[in-house]
């Protein structure tokens, strides 16, 4: 069966960083397409970093980009959220996910909720102003 479980979560001010990893269980994390989401209340759950595992090619919304950084590490076989110049709107449960291998190879980043398969159960970021 396959896990996907996220730690990292923290209460932090802003500007602050945190690093959130997600460690995979019964799945390979360079087979192939990973992501992080959030989800804050009254919100919907958005992609935040998309990670094509294969070539290490990977993709941000406007939100994210330049402050965070999503990367891997196939020995340990743990999938890395980098989050610096955190702000309020940053607060989050931030979620781990990965694509069933078994579908088709999308050779590239997704952002998109219906490309994933396997979630964790979430790990929650709180950045105080």
């Amino acid at each position: 069966q396959v896990q996907l479980v996220e730690s990292g979560g923290d209460s932090v001010q802003a500007g602050g960083s945190l690093r959130l990893m997600c460690t995979a269980f019964e799945y390979n994390v360079k087979d192939t397409c990973m992501g992080w989401f959030r989800q804050a209340p009254g919100k919907e759950r958005e992609g935040v970093a998309g990670l094509y595992t294969n070539t290490r090619d990977t993709i941000y919304p406007d939100s994210t980009k330049g402050r965070f950084d999503i990367s891997q590490d196939n020995a340990r076989n743990t999938l890395y959220l980098q989050m610096d110049f955190l702000t309020p709107e940053d607060s989050a449960m931030y979620y781990c996910a990965a694509r069933d291998p078994r579908r088709l190879d999308l050779g590239y980043a997704s952002l998109k909720r219906t490309e994933y398969d396997y979630w964790g159960q979430g790990t929650q970021v709180i950045v105080s102003s």
